[in-house]
């Protein structure tokens, strides 16, 4: 199995171990296989069309129902699992969790902007880090209470505290499998979506309930709802000032993602590399660099405003499809067997940065 892994022969239909399709792609970058880009299509094509019709298919009850259509995609995904059985469907999933989540995470890098961090103020600013220090913190302490391991508390508490379910991809890009099950991530996924949902829902009456004004308003559910879209929205159903103001405090979370996402590379890459290892260890995902510089870019250059629409569909579009071949690469019965102590890291940072939102929010704006 390991000569194949390398690209030094076939991958045998008893090699059960292949579950998700990685010894395939071993197989196309090794040095003895490398087949045409037609002969790829056609291996990546029955897992990548299941994909996209669970896709379009969670985007519609997204927009008929007004669900989050990330909780939608992971759901439909969760309930298609079964596809995984037919071997056909693993490289194609592979690439879509892979690839997708890659590029999805760089073509977002062109909805910040530098001086929209600069525009939110050095107190703002401060007291976001609070928040998502607080998250990250909240996270961690409950993943030790309930016997997780700390890379665990680390993806729940980053996801929170920077942008949902896309940054729970990209930090479990960097973790990878042999740290955090694919139950485990699927569950944290799901919570992630189904907190962030119910935040957009609670958060702007709360706020009301509390006579914050708007500034105030923008700056409590920017700072504590995790997803970027359901931030927005959840500030615009406060007001318009609030969902501007939400919207700036949000974005300068997800800027955020590319030193977070550095930071726990530089902890968690194998020391495999002998004396250079440290070396190894600076070098951020490409992903990351990439998505770092297209924030530098589009801070330096004036994007017309509908490219930058059209950018933010396509992020979403590869984020949804990366999320939906995950969740059908999750075994389901694994799933429901994690127990309610697997959700706590997430709910944890979720109430933390709640908190200290609301204290902040009232204190120094």
């Amino acid at each position: 199995m390991r000569d194949a892994a390398k690209g030094r022969g076939p991958v045998s239909a008893e090699h059960a171990g292949d579950l998700y399709g990685e010894m395939f792609l071993a197989q196309i970058d090794g040095p003895a296989a490398k087949p045409s880009r037609i002969e790829i299509w056609k291996t990546l094509w029955p897992g990548l069309a299941i994909c996209g019709i669970a896709s379009i298919a969670a985007a519609w009850l997204s927009e008929h129902y007004g669900a989050p259509i990330i909780l939608m995609g992971l759901l439909i995904g969760l309930a298609l699992n079964f596809v995984t059985s037919e071997k056909r469907t693993h490289p194609g999933l592979d690439f879509a969790s892979k690839a997708c989540l890659r590029w999805g995470i760089v073509v977002l890098g062109t909805q910040v902007t530098l001086a929209q961090i600069v525009a939110l103020g050095p107190v703002p600013f401060l007291a976001l880090l609070m928040v998502m220090a607080a998250a990250m913190g909240a996270a961690l302490l409950v993943a030790r209470a309930t016997g997780a391991s700390t890379a665990i508390g680390i993806l729940a508490g980053g996801a929170t505290a920077i942008c949902g379910a896309s940054a729970a991809l990209a930090l479990f890009g960097v973790l990878g499998a042999k740290r955090i099950s694919q139950a485990q991530f699927a569950l944290t996924l799901v919570v992630i979506s189904m907190a962030s949902a119910i935040a957009m829902s609670f958060y702007p009456p709360l706020a009301g309930l509390m006579h914050l004004d708007d500034r105030q308003a923008g700056f409590l559910i920017g700072a504590s709802i995790h997803d970027v879209a359901q931030a927005i929205g959840g500030g615009y159903a406060y007001s318009d000032i609030a969902g501007s103001y939400a919207t700036i405090v949000k974005l300068s979370r997800v800027a955020l993602l590319a030193p977070i996402v550095a930071v726990v590379s530089l902890m968690y890459t194998d020391e495999d590399a002998g004396e250079r290892h440290w070396i190894r260890k600076l070098a951020m995902p490409w992903f990351i660099t990439l998505f770092l510089a297209v924030v530098v870019l589009n801070s330096l250059v004036t994007i017309p405003a509908f490219v930058v629409h059209l950018n933010l569909t396509l992020s979403k579009t590869l984020l949804l499809l990366a999320v939906t071949a995950t969740a059908m690469r999750s075994r389901l019965d694994l799933v429901m067997q994690m127990g309610w102590r697997a959700a706590m890291p997430v709910v944890a940072a979720t109430l933390a940065s709640l908190v200290v939102a609301m204290a902040f929010s009232m204190m120094i704006l």
